[in-house]
């Protein structure tokens, strides 16, 4: 069985993307996203592993992935699955709770897995309409998507941020991040990351590490793949210049990591 993936842009904002996959050899290496995504298997199992936790997604289960939850994904014992993702920006997530919730504090969720069958066939009728054509602001899509979403977001777990013995403090990590994103399209080394910090570079590499889970190089890599993706949503630019504008160099490692982090290449995305 060949994997296959397919992404599909919503004719009515680019903060929406659909996907959707058969998933038979391809695994997901542990990584996070810059977007919220609301994940359903329709056929067979996906494994995950997140906060320390593993579980199964299968039919009737909902995942839910803020940005930033590193989170990694693979057929159940081996066996092949077909998944599909809403994939939503924070800007049009932070909308929707101010309007259900009626305030405008940004949310801060953890992941999570939610068991709802009923949520989730619903989610896959939303799915399919805005595939065939639909936009979500439709009158029907929109009614729906909205009652789906305050179930959705009032059962996620409202994290507080603290910090665990060996990992980086909070504003260093604020500090890290801020840097990254500021600087994407230049060199980023070790040893900046580390002064931020006042570490030394292994001192950093091991908090960073304990932090996150993944190394600097990786997170780093994830964030500008991320943010190529936003791109290739927002403007018209040609795929040289944008993974130029996230920091690749060169197109071809840059179309190599981006078919290893996505199942396709960046002109199918």
């Amino acid at each position: 069985m060949k994997d296959h993936v397919e992404y599909h842009r919503n004719s009515d904002t680019p903060d929406l993307v659909l996907s959707e996959g058969l998933y038979s050899e391809y695994r997901f290496e542990p990584h996070y996203h810059i977007d919220y995504h609301i994940g359903l298997v329709v056929e067979g199992v996906q494994k995950q592993c997140f906060q320390g936790s593993s579980v199964l997604l299968g039919l009737g289960r909902i995942s839910i992935m803020p940005p930033g939850e590193i989170h990694d994904g693979i057929g159940h014992e081996q066996n092949a699955y077909r998944l599909k993702t809403f994939r939503i920006s924070p800007d049009l997530i932070s909308g929707y709770f101010s309007e259900i919730y009626d305030t405008h504090r940004d949310p801060f969720f953890g992941g999570a897995m939610m068991e709802n069958p009923y949520i989730a066939n619903r989610l896959l009728q939303v799915f399919s309409a805005i595939q065939s054509g639909d936009s979500i602001s439709t009158l029907a899509v929109e009614e729906t998507w909205f009652k789906l979403l305050e179930p959705l977001l009032s059962d996620l777990c409202v994290l507080s941020p603290h910090e665990n013995k060996g990992t980086l403090a909070a504003k260093h990590w604020d500090w890290v991040r801020e840097y990254c994103h500021a600087n994407l399209g230049d060199k980023i080394v070790l040893d900046q990351l580390a002064k931020l910090c006042g570490l030394s570079r292994y001192q950093f590499l091991r908090r960073f590490e304990r932090t996150t889970g993944v190394t600097p190089h990786a997170w780093l890599t994830r964030l500008r793949l991320e943010h190529a993706c936003r791109l290739m949503r927002h403007t018209d630019n040609s795929i040289a210049q944008v993974a130029s504008d996230v920091g690749f160099y060169d197109q071809s490692h840059f179309n190599r990591a981006f078919r290893q982090a996505y199942g396709v290449p960046p002109s199918k995305y």
